[in-house]
């Protein structure tokens, strides 16, 4: 029997040790983000202070940005620690931005389509895994599309169209699914990157960014399927 160089088992056990590390903080952030969600909706306070003032739900909604945009722009300047802080503060602040979607739609939508997504969400993470192909070029296009998902949002706001709403959701189930699949091959590429011996502060904002992408990736899906398969309560 011919023996596994060490080598090559100690860069198994760095790739796996990474990957698990980011699926334990996405985990993690989707965890802290339907406890808060759910929490906000059952309290009446809470929902009539967030969703009673515009300028407040928006502001959320900007400051959930701008802590996506910092933590990916500096992360290599910060803290292990900072960065860990930055990104459970943006899945909290979620949780209160789509707690709104345990008034519009039925519980047991939202199980059933929770569960979709995640089947949906793991397939096209086995295949950015274990596909063959370069996804750079699909991913380049998907980005594409999902600027384009976010205009037509913006501008929907003001036409108030449900056609246009369904075809965006349509599209963004496909975005977003090619969105995961380009994610994970770029975190099986970071983690195959990795040399022995790195320092573990790296790592864990590796693995946090890692996981933030994959986050992004799986509560939009779930959205845009929410939107498609949710029973309204109505």
């Amino acid at each position: 029997m011919q023996s596994v160089p060490v080598k090559q088992t100690r860069t198994q056990v760095v790739v796996n040790n990474f990957v698990r590390s980011v699926y334990n903080w996405m985990a993690v952030g989707l965890g802290l983000t339907g406890f808060v969600a759910f929490a906000v909706a059952n309290n009446e306070s809470l929902l009539r202070i967030v969703f009673g003032n515009q300028m407040l739900f928006f502001g959320l909604i900007i400051a959930e940005l701008g802590l996506v945009f910092y933590l990916s722009a500096r992360v290599s300047k910060i803290s292990p620690a900072t960065a860990t802080g930055l990104f459970v503060l943006y899945a909290g602040l979620n949780g209160v931005t789509i707690s709104f979607i345990f008034i519009v739609y039925t519980a047991s939508s939202i199980a059933s389509t929770f569960f979709v997504c995640a089947a949906t969400f793991v397939a096209s993470s086995i295949f950015g895994w274990t596909t063959k192909r370069d996804l750079t070029s699909m991913g380049s296009f998907m980005f594409m599309g999902l600027i384009g998902i976010i205009i037509a949002s913006v501008v929907n706001m003001f036409m108030q169209s449900s056609a246009i709403a369904m075809i965006v959701s349509y599209v963004g189930v496909l975005v977003f699914v090619g969105l995961t699949a380009w994610d994970t091959q770029k975190l099986k590429n970071m983690a195959l990157a990795q040399p022995d011996g790195l320092d573990a502060g790296v790592v864990r904002k590796g693995a946090i960014i890692g996981a933030l992408s994959l986050y992004l990736d799986f509560i939009n899906l779930f959205l845009m399927l929410l939107h498609i398969l949710g029973a309204s309560r109505e």
